[in-house]
């Protein structure tokens, strides 16, 4: 048996190694290319580009065992490596390749390491300087027979779900199908393991659970014939409460098997999902809030406006100077934004309301919108320093003012929560009240106060904010603080 021999230093970098062969192996175009591209898959997705597990694929031919896998420092690894013709230092080869478009994107993994990982064989022949590249002298061609697949790795389950994919779906292609030759990998501690480990694993999994996941009724052979559709053995079994349930064999070319839920999933797969009769779920309670929400919806929609939904974020100028405030730190801002138009979580629905009817001026008219939504204000009582609340914002858009039309659904929304008008200075009910907002044009706006507090405001939106947001008509706008009627 191969041996591959690992060295203490591997573990300051990539300490795990797997490795394998696959003797008389056929290859063609078609083949090679496949066998490539199966590489450069798994490197992409389950490796997650090379930093979790870097494969490295020789021609056995050209090598000569035992290997060992070590970590030097850069100036000491001297090789030709893949598709080049002189000899490089492995300082000098990360520089070559920062030009290169494919590998320069894996140079940060080992760059900055004061060892590199390297694998040699008995004649100190480099095979490869995992992840980057491998050698010139041992690389595979359509003449090669024997192949010697290694995986070096931070993570050894990953490295082990990698090299079992890369032989049981290429060992078809050897002179004895199927069949996989084992390496023994020694580590520094005198431990050794035998690798690739293609044992396959039970998993017990109840026909009850699988049935009731899925919403169908199944028989148990009808289950069993599925699994195995999707290459999984299952063999009933009876516990002692008479419980049904299936022993079902994991083989190592399904490693996303992990879970029951997964082998359920597998058996709605096979059965179709479009197969799957449409049920309605157990009914759930909403939230007071949620449901509360919808109540409000449904009144302002009788009424003649018409829902919207806008951004959550937005930027400073739209919150602040468009709104003809000024610019301070209460809003909750979104670190590294990658746009000016969103730079900060929305304080206000206004910006939203006011930007739809700016894209929309030239919609007939008037123009009646409304949202009901989530605004982030900073919150220091908080462990995430801010806190969502639930709004409503109403926008009126004509030839007129309709100031009239925004009191009025003051009003009606009011008396749909079962609040009276009152008084100022009574906590029993709602009144108005003068309000100082630069949003407002002076002397057209006013505060709503329910419970003693101000819950919101409504006006005739100032001339300068229209400008801003290139509205030709005069607007009315309302927002309220719905979790205050909770």
């Amino acid at each position: 048996m191969l041996e591959m021999r690992v060295k203490t230093e591997t573990s300051k970098i990539r300490p795990y190694v797997v490795c394998a062969v696959l003797r008389g192996v056929t290859f063609d175009e078609a083949k090679y290319n496949s066998f490539i591209e199966l590489q450069d898959r798994l490197h992409q997705n389950i490796c997650r580009r090379r930093t979790l597990v870097a494969i490295g694929t020789h021609d056995l031919d050209t090598i000569e065992g035992p290997f060992t896998y070590e970590a030097l420092p850069p100036a000491e690894i001297n090789f030709v490596p893949l598709k080049q013709t002189r000899n490089f230092r492995a300082d000098e080869l990360m520089e070559f390749y920062k030009s290169d478009l494919k590998l320069k994107k894996f140079l940060h993994i080992i760059e900055n390491s004061p060892v590199y990982p390297v694998i040699y064989d008995c004649k100190r022949t480099v095979l490869s300087l995992p992840p980057i590249i491998n050698g010139a002298h041992s690389a595979i061609s359509l003449k090669t027979k024997n192949v010697f697949i290694e995986c070096t790795a931070t993570d050894l389950t990953k490295a082990n779900i990698v090299l079992n994919t890369m032989v049981t779906m290429f060992s078809v292609y050897c002179e004895r199908k199927f069949e996989v030759e084992p390496v023994k990998v020694t580590y520094p501690d005198g431990k050794s393991y035998v690798c690739p480990d293609l044992s396959i694993y039970n998993m017990n999994v109840p026909l009850s659970y699988i049935t009731g996941i899925i919403g169908v009724k199944l028989p148990e052979d009808k289950v069993a014939s599925l699994l195995h559709k999707m290459q999984l053995r299952a063999e009933k079994s009876v516990s002692e409460d008479k419980e049904v349930k299936f022993v079902v064999s994991v083989p190592p070319t399904r490693s996303d098997v992990l879970h029951p839920c997964d082998v359920a999933e597998d058996v709605a797969i096979a059965y179709g999902y479009n197969e799957i009769p449409k049920r309605k779920p157990a009914s759930l309670n909403p939230l007071p809030l949620s449901q509360f929400s919808d109540l409000i919806r449904t009144e302002i929609a009788m009424t003649g406006y018409t829902e919207v939904l806008t951004w959550i974020l937005c930027s400073k100028k739209e919150i602040f100077s468009m709104l003809n405030r000024e610019e301070d730190n209460s809003a909750v801002t979104i670190a590294d934004s990658r746009t000016s138009e969103f730079e900060v979580v929305r304080p206000s629905l206004m910006p939203g309301l006011l930007r739809t009817v700016g894209h929309n001026k030239d919609h007939p008219k008037p123009i009646k919108i409304f949202e009901v939504g989530d605004i982030v204000l900073l919150d220091d009582t908080k462990d995430v320093g801010a806190v969502n609340r639930r709004h409503l914002a109403a926008l009126y858009c004509g030839a007129n003012s309709g100031f009239e039309l925004i009191h009025g659904l003051v009003d009606k929304i009011m008396e749909a929560t079962g609040t009276n008008f009152v008084s100022p200075g009574n906590s029993t009910g709602y009144y108005i009240e003068k309000s100082e907002e630069p949003a407002f044009l002076q002397g057209r706006q006013a505060n709503v106060i329910y419970g003693g507090k101000r819950i919101g405001t409504f006006g005739i939106v100032h001339p300068k904010v229209l400008k801003e947001y290139d509205i030709p008509d005069v607007c009315s706008f309302l927002e309220l603080d719905m979790q205050s009627f909770l």
